[in-house]
């Protein structure tokens, strides 16, 4: 007999959320300028404005923190964390940030240079916020299935092309690329996979060029399953096995730890380069505190050592990935636009497909953000015209984006298929009345375009 599967664990405590009206939502969407970053956390009946320090810790976890070893140097929880580590990645030398664009900072000072290019499949905001400061070129060569919202066939849609790669060395020469990143997931997209074909070519191009290759791998596990799942070869390799390949194609990576290293808190820079660790030390000391501690406290290091592992756990990750299927699915049948195939930490609606009536200069992913508020309570995040647009250096004049999207981003461990069923709901009300909405006007932005999003302030139209 087939039995239903269910989560993987059983809830001991529980966070009481409230409800709150309609009235009571305008309102505040409004003190807040319609940006979601500003609402009070307390007003909001579902999360999913990300999946960063968001998760449940496990039982395992909160009973680690109780050994935390809160010594200025030497504390044996670095060395707990600094073991578990290195199982997953491989890598031997281990630097401990407060969080993951710590470590992407260190990163960038150590590899993006002014006036040269860092070559990625689709770089994230905090990077390319570091890389607009340091006078750095940051440019996205996706493959372009990445882009197309609608294509659900292609199981790597993360993946970088390698032509476009290769002729941008050509065309700048290779002494003009300071680096290139690959981000697993994919977040700007869709949180979607890059295969371990597509990281062993990228890797082995770089290095016929002696540029250095960095994976920036706050999704490592959810990358590695779909790796496991959908590439040839891999189905009997274990996830741990997957993520010591991976890595073993970098030189660096980097780690917002609050993804899934299933914390609250905390990142990692992680190399094999002596070099480039004992720089990185030196920036972590300036910036962090000591190299054994990083800005965090001794029980957040034994709590994401514990938490590494649970990340990559089998039936962990597919609870995981199939609950966010499952909200993808139940969008589907209600006609809601998404991201095909749904990617691995939160499901990304097409804000252009949506509200195909608003145009992007009028931001139609934002007033999704907003409307599912008002609505439902349930609070998301706009990756599209505002968080991806930019402007000519030159003329001045805006870019918009490709890829035009609202990301509902899942918490680990947080909420239940009950909770999909009401944002499914919702957004499915919302899309039969989609034509009576009208678009945004932004009326504030910081001096920062990349990381404007965070800010930024609207008008309704």
């Amino acid at each position: 007999m087939k039995y239903m599967t269910a989560e993987p664990f059983r809830i001991k405590v529980v966070e009481r959320v409230k409800k709150t009206t309609k009235e009571e939502r305008q309102k505040w969407l409004k003190e807040a300028g319609y940006n979601a970053f500003k609402l009070k956390a307390e007003n909001v009946y579902i999360d999913c404005i990300t999946d960063s320090g968001t998760s449940a810790m496990s039982s395992e976890q909160w009973s680690a923190m109780m050994l935390g070893d809160e010594s200025y140097a030497g504390s044996k929880s670095f060395y707990k964390l600094e073991k578990s580590v290195q199982d997953i990645f491989g890598m031997p030398f281990v630097q401990p940030t407060h969080q993951g664009r710590a470590a992407d900072y260190i990163m960038a000072k150590l590899y993006a240079k002014e006036g040269k290019y860092a070559i990625g499949n689709m770089h994230f905001d905090t990077f390319r916020g570091n890389a607009e400061v340091l006078g750095a070129l940051a440019v996205d060569y996706v493959v372009d299935e990445g882009k197309d919202t609608t294509s659900p066939a292609q199981p790597f849609k993360g993946n970088i092309d390698l032509k476009k790669m290769e002729r941008l060395i050509e065309e700048k020469g290779s002494d003009q690329i300071s680096v290139v990143i690959i981000t697993v997931t994919c977040n700007n997209n869709g949180g979607q996979p890059v295969s371990m074909e597509n990281i062993r070519e990228v890797s082995e191009l770089a290095k016929s060029y002696n540029i250095p290759v960095v994976i920036d791998s706050a999704r490592l596990a959810e990358n590695a399953y779909f790796i496991q799942q959908r590439e040839e070869g891999y189905q009997d390799k274990s996830i741990k096995e997957i993520t010591r390949e991976m890595f073993s194609y970098c030189e660096t990576a980097t780690m917002s730890s609050k993804k899934d290293g299933m914390v609250n808190i905390g990142g990692l820079f992680v190399t094999r380069n002596e070099e480039i660790f004992k720089h990185a030390q030196q920036l972590a000391i300036v910036h962090e505190g000591f190299i054994t501690y990083g800005g965090l406290a001794g029980r957040d290091l034994e709590a994401l050592a514990v938490g590494l592992q649970e990340g990559c756990d089998q039936q962990y990750l597919e609870y995981r990935i199939n609950q966010v299927k499952y909200l993808g699915d139940q969008l589907l049948e209600r006609g809601v636009p998404i991201i095909e195939p749904t990617g691995g930490h939160g499901v990304y609606v097409d804000g252009r497909r949506f509200f195909s009536h608003i145009p992007q200069h009028e931001f139609p992913s934002q007033r999704l953000v907003t409307a599912l508020y008002e609505e439902a309570g349930v609070r998301a995040v706009e990756l599209g015209a505002c968080a991806f647009g930019s402007k000519d250096p030159v003329s001045g004049e805006p870019i918009w984006p490709e890829v035009e999207t609202m990301r509902i981003g899942l918490s680990r461990r947080v909420y239940t298929n009950s909770h999909m069923d009401v944002i499914a709901n919702a957004l499915g009300d919302i899309y039969e009345k989609r034509d009576q909405y009208k678009g945004m006007k932004l009326v504030y932005e910081g001096p920062i375009t990349s990381l404007r999003h965070f800010t930024a302030g609207f008008e309704l139209l």
